[in-house]
């Protein structure tokens, strides 16, 4: 059964930082398929970021600001934020587009004005 597992989630003051991990089976790296998306309070789930091609790319509203990167030796895909604002609290979530949908279980992120 494949599991895609976020970590390192919390709270952090505006203008902080704060780094997401995602492992997966290295199976799901080899697609390159990944990529985040979050749920904002009463919104819909939403694009982060996400590998198309030669490399990720980002929402406007995070472009710039959160960067997405993976580790192939840890089989860890990573969602550095940066500049959090109030409006990026929401459950982040990592998914595969390959060879399925697969979904993590999702992390709060939080953050405060």
């Amino acid at each position: 059964q494949v599991q895609l597992v976020e970590s390192g989630g919390g709270l952090v003051q505006a203008g902080g930082s704060l780094r997401l991990s995602c492992t997966a089976p290295r199976l799901i790296f080899s697609f390159n398929a990944m990529g985040w998306y979050r749920q904002r309070p009463g919104k819909q789930r939403e694009l982060v970021g996400a590998f198309h091609g030669k490399g990720p790319r980002y929402a406007d509203s995070v472009n710039g600001r959160f960067t997405i990167s993976i580790d192939h030796g840890q089989n860890t895909m990573y969602l550095q934020m940066s500049s959090l604002k109030p409006e990026d609290t929401a459950v982040y979530y990592c998914m595969s587009r390959l060879p399925r949908e697969y979904w993590g279980q999702g992390t709060q992120v939080t953050v405060s004005s």
